[in-house]
């Protein structure tokens, strides 16, 4: 498995607000650099909630097209 931690944060897209851990491998420092890696479409959350919703998603998939702002979740 590969090395590497965990950060929370929060995804704004057009219809909803995610927060979620997304997986930052060793080979990058901060989430930026996995959120504007040109060769991924998609960003991967883990223990998801919803804006609004106290339902947990295990994962999400994001297309980075539809996103607005990330954050680090407080």
């Amino acid at each position: 498995m590969e090395e590497g931690k965990k950060e929370r944060l929060k995804v704004r897209t057009e219809h909803a607000v995610y927060s979620g851990d997304l997986f930052i491998p060793e080979r990058r420092k901060r989430f930026s650099d996995v959120i504007n890696d040109p060769e991924t479409i998609f960003i991967n959350l883990t223990d998801v909630y919803e804006s609004g919703s106290n339902e947990k998603t295990e994962h999400l998939s994001i297309n980075k097209r539809f996103i607005e702002s990330v954050r680090k979740a407080e």
